[in-house]
């Protein structure tokens, strides 16, 4: 009996110990995501004001034509997927990585029709322990990360589109609703069939120097790398939404445990306290 009451409260103190650990995690991701939440907002208006005025641009009579902005036929896609450098976070890598595999197995016959570019060490470790070649990939992103951090790859999958190396590019990330939600889309961001579609409310009118077309052929490649930031910023505040709640979850589940083991102890200590006691009245009895 003694020998099992210091087992349960070896597990106890070890239960403790991890509840100190995902309490701790809750609370830094907490603050990781409040400032995540900031520098989404935050990038937010600059990439509306280059959609508005590319909008401005191609929508202006049908008279300027942009590769980038046209469809062709799908030969070959490039999908960029943006996954975490860490675990710990729920389902927050999986479902990216399982709506990946499904777009690659529905949409795909071989390899060859298709390339990715990789953001985040879950998303290569995966692909690599299955074979699958990455194109390029970016690992060890900050959890504040900069454009300069990811523009190689994003400018080199937005040039592969521009040169007809691939007819089609999408983006697969975690959308971010809040801290308990995050959903896994797949997002074409080239052709930019939709960019044509000027938002709501008063246009502005602008003067362009040297023309329309060469000021759209330096924004449309800069709107799809900003495209590729937006999504992420986005991607960065669902893995802290997600780890947030995971690490809740655990500390959730950390108390309960505790509650039960204690509960079993103090059961087992009582039976022994009876038990002793019962001894110590059998043996007096017993002298009589």
């Amino acid at each position: 009996m003694a020998k099992g009451m210091r087992e349960i409260k070896r597990q106890i103190k070890s239960k403790q110990s991890m509840k100190q650990i995902t309490k701790a995690m809750e609370m830094v991701a907490a603050a990781k995501l409040r400032r995540s939440q900031e520098a989404a907002v935050a990038a937010r208006p600059y990439t509306d004001k280059i959609r508005e005025v590319v909008a401005a641009i191609a929508s202006s009579g049908g008279s300027v034509k942009h590769p980038m902005l046209e469809s062709r036929e799908v030969k070959r896609t490039a999908y960029l997927v943006i996954t975490s450098d860490r675990g710990l976070a729920g389902g927050y890598n999986v479902n990216v990585l399982r709506k990946i595999a499904t777009a690659l197995k529905e949409n795909h016959k071989s390899a060859s029709e298709y390339d990715l570019f990789v953001l985040g060490r879950k998303g290569s470790a995966y692909f690599k322990r299955r074979n699958i070649a990455i194109k390029e990939e970016i690992t060890g992103l900050s959890d504040s990360p900069s454009f300069s951090d990811i523009k190689s790859v994003a400018a080199s999958a937005v040039r592969g589109f521009e040169e007809g190396a691939y007819d089609e590019l999408y983006i697969v990330y975690n959308q971010f609703l809040n801290a308990m939600t995050q959903i896994p889309v797949l997002k074409k961001l080239l052709p930019l069939g939709d960019v044509t579609e000027s938002p709501a409310g008063e246009k502005a009118d602008y003067e362009y120097e040297p023309s329309p077309e060469a000021v759209l052929d330096v924004l449309l490649p800069k709107y799809a790398e900003t495209v590729i930031y937006s999504a992420l910023l986005e991607g960065k505040a669902s893995e802290f939404g997600a780890r947030m709640t995971a690490m809740g979850n655990a500390t959730k589940n950390a108390t309960k445990m505790i509650d039960v083991l204690s509960l079993t102890y103090n059961r087992a200590r009582q039976a022994a306290i009876t038990q002793e006691i019962a001894e110590i009245v059998g043996g007096a009895n017993a002298q009589q």
